[in-house]
């Protein structure tokens, strides 16, 4: 191991470590943290590493950003908090697959992937952590009618602006990380990374498993409320808050990819 590879290492071990003592990261969440960071470090050395941990601070501090207004969320929200193996690889393995595609076959069409797929993961972030602190009620996708703050498939005008906010970050710091031309990429990254979020919304409204307290009435992600089973109402089974996520990242860096088939 060179002096380079043995630096992306030791940054890669701090940054899972410091989550893990920050309470952002369980023990299996860093240890995610480390094998994302790795195949990042193989495609695109530190400067996607920047990228990839400008996305962990801030969807870390948002997280934690007025934390006691968001309780009524983490009832609703199957998962909170730290975030185990499972949620940090529905974020970061499609970034990190085209990071290592692109170390193997360096084309913009993995850079693309790579570069959208954070910005996904960052849109999407901002706009649920951000847009629950709205004073107005989300309005519900499919119906247009109120929803509570957190439910999936709702938006809100400040959840909305949160979102292109998070996927312009990435863009602005990529741009200018890897030198690329800004009147293309910068928007291209946004946009695409935008429509990552809005898929979210629609598959979180359409397909994304909804549970109902026997007790409350409450309408949740969990399995269990009120120290009692809950009763499956809406959506799949297999379908979680993790596996939309995936999938919506996953689309939207595939169809940036698409759109750069089409233009070429």
């Amino acid at each position: 191991m060179n002096i380079e590879n043995l630096l992306y290492a030791v940054l890669i071990l701090i940054t899972a470590f410091a989550g893990y003592l920050v309470k952002s990261l369980t023990l299996s969440g860093a240890i995610a943290t480390v094998l994302i960071g790795a195949f990042t470090a193989i495609g695109f050395g530190w400067k996607g590493l920047l990228i990839l941990g400008l996305f962990f601070a801030s969807s870390s501090f948002w997280s934690k950003y007025k934390k006691r207004q968001k309780d009524r969320v983490d009832e609703i929200n199957e998962k909170s908090g730290r975030r185990d193996w499972i949620q940090v690889f529905a974020n970061g393995s499609t970034s990190a697959f085209f990071a290592f595609a692109y170390f193997l076959f360096p084309h913009d069409f993995f850079l693309a992937g790579f570069l959208v797929a954070i910005a996904a993961a960052n849109s999407d972030t901002w706009a649920s952590e951000i847009g629950v602190l709205s004073k107005q009620k989300p309005i519900f996708i499919l119906t247009g009618k109120k929803a509570d703050p957190g439910t999936s498939g709702a938006i809100s005008p400040l959840g909305t602006v949160a979102a292109f906010g998070g996927a312009m970050v990435i863009a602005v710091c990529s741009v200018y990380l890897l030198r690329l031309p800004v009147d293309f990429w910068l928007f291209f990254i946004a946009v695409f990374g935008f429509i990552g979020n809005v898929l979210d919304t629609l598959l979180g409204s359409m397909i994304q498993v909804e549970y109902q307290c026997v007790k409350c009435g409450l309408k949740t992600e969990k399995t269990l409320h009120c120290q009692e089973k809950t009763i499956h109402i809406k959506g799949l089974v297999m379908m979680n808050n993790d596996m939309v996520n995936f999938l919506s990242i996953t689309f939207a860096a595939l169809f940036s990819i698409v759109f750069l088939i089409i233009i070429s």
